[in-house]
């Protein structure tokens, strides 16, 4: 059997070393600098409303899209003048600050007005009752993005897909860097394996790696303790399974910049959104962050903290005020390194991944973020509520400009690869668990 699985990925790579070649030079783009993005005439002025834009990711969202396309209006959204002045300071003329509570409906309103792109990045979203701002931008005609990391609160916006069609509004949910861009990274092996593959998809799997906070901030800290209080939920040959979260570690290689690390089970959007929308049967997420005491730290919390304690948001927020002076100072150390791997199995035996890493998550995250709202901009989406994955959110022939964009200043970039081709320690294919 061994011999047979062996052989079959060397009759794959003798196949399809043309395709691997093409992609080494897709893959090769000038990191040093910022590309200028020449919208459509129609859009070349638009006004884009981020929301949360006074935090790490808001405000890396807002410099992305800045430098990307400096003709934008770009409004910052918060409750903090202070901070929204200081920002509005480093983005310079083509911007201003509106103050805006996203609980207030007549508040999103007046935020709302006269703005083209509204890019919500107000989290954490786990635990929200609401779409509120997705509600809004409904309401006012505005196009939308979010940066949701929750399943629950992405199901709930995937509910008003009829009415975003009806008033003509594309909007995206999970259109982050994960979830968001490593859902497109799925998406095109997904694709990949369709077109060049005898076999069939048949196992997904996600890999994520931050070193410390990933330098995002408390609301990164948030979402992570949240996440610690649900089930993970993943899918087992069609079958939804519930497993306990931060188990089932697995020491992965990130390829170099990162080498191997350990990850753990979590509950993250893009399994489920994957499994409906790219069919494939067998699909996982996994998190791990650095130094290692903090898995250690994240897994002795699902042990000694209740689900009901890890679920109330007032509670969270407690724990992160206590901790988050002691995770500035370890991100010091540790840095803001950030590793997404994603790894597609077939039926014959074809095994691919995409590989992306950069050294500052504050940084990518904004480049991810703004690559989404301006394939919005550029009419890439279409009205309704849509995944990354799915064409209508990001159609096919937008996902490798989408993927440039996203994945400006990585020091690795990797699409449609054998895993041992990347690896820094290469290996023999080996079956590996169902999971």
């Amino acid at each position: 059997m061994a011999f047979v699985m062996i052989a079959r990925q060397a009759l794959f790579q003798l196949k399809s070393s043309t395709s691997v070649k093409a992609c080494v030079k897709e893959c090769k783009h000038d990191n040093s600098k910022s590309h200028a993005v020449q919208l459509p005439e129609k859009t070349r002025n638009s006004s884009v409303l981020v929301l949360g834009g006074t935090g790490r990711v808001g405000g890396s969202t807002a410099t992305a899209l800045s430098k990307f396309c400096p003709d934008l209006r770009i409004v910052i959204g918060g409750r903090n003048r202070e901070k929204g002045a200081a920002m509005v300071g480093q983005l310079g003329k083509n911007s201003e600050f509106t103050e805006v509570n996203i609980e207030n409906v007549d508040s999103l309103a007046a935020a709302l007005k006269d703005v083209d792109l509204v890019v919500h990045a107000a989290g954490p979203f786990q635990q929200a009752g609401k779409c509120t701002v997705l509600e809004a931008a409904i309401e006012t005609k505005t196009a939308y993005v979010d940066v949701c990391d929750d399943t629950t609160y992405a199901l709930r916006a995937k509910s008003f897909k009829d009415k975003a069609l009806a008033a003509n509004i594309p909007a995206i949910t999970t259109g982050g860097i994960y979830p968001g861009v490593s859902n497109v990274m799925a998406a095109e092996l997904v694709r990949a394996a369709n077109t060049e593959s005898k076999g069939k998809p048949e196992r997904l799997r996600f890999y994520y790696y931050t070193a410390g906070s990933g330098g995002a901030g408390p609301t990164i800290l948030a979402t992570s303790f949240l996440l610690l209080g649900e089930e993970v939920v993943a899918f087992n040959k069609g079958e939804k399974i519930k497993l306990k979260p931060y188990s089932g570690m697995l020491n992965i290689d990130f390829g170099k910049g990162i080498g191997k690390r350990d990850v753990y089970l979590l509950n993250l959007p893009e399994v489920r959104s994957a499994h409906d929308v790219l069919g494939i049967p067998t699909v996982s997420a996994r998190f791990g962050t650095a130094p290692f005491f903090w898995n250690w730290g994240m897994s002795a919390m699902t042990n000694l903290l209740s689900p009901e304690f890890l679920k109330d948001r007032t509670k969270v927020q407690q724990l992160v005020q206590l901790f988050d002076p002691l995770v500035r100072a370890v991100d010091g150390i540790a840095g803001e390194r950030v590793s997404m791997r994603v790894d597609l199995e077939c039926t014959d035996g074809r095994n691919t991944l995409g590989l992306f890493s950069h050294r500052k998550l504050s940084v990518s995250v904004g480049n991810a973020t703004a690559a989404f709202a301006l394939a919005v901009l550029e009419g890439s989406t279409q009205p309704g509520v849509w995944f990354p994955e799915e064409p209508e959110g990001i159609a096919i022939e937008a996902r490798e400009l989408l993927l440039n964009r996203a994945t400006e200043g990585t020091i690795n970039f990797i699409m449609n690869k054998p895993p041992w081709m990347v690896e820094t320690d290469p290996k023999e294919l080996g079956l590996g668990i169902f999971l």
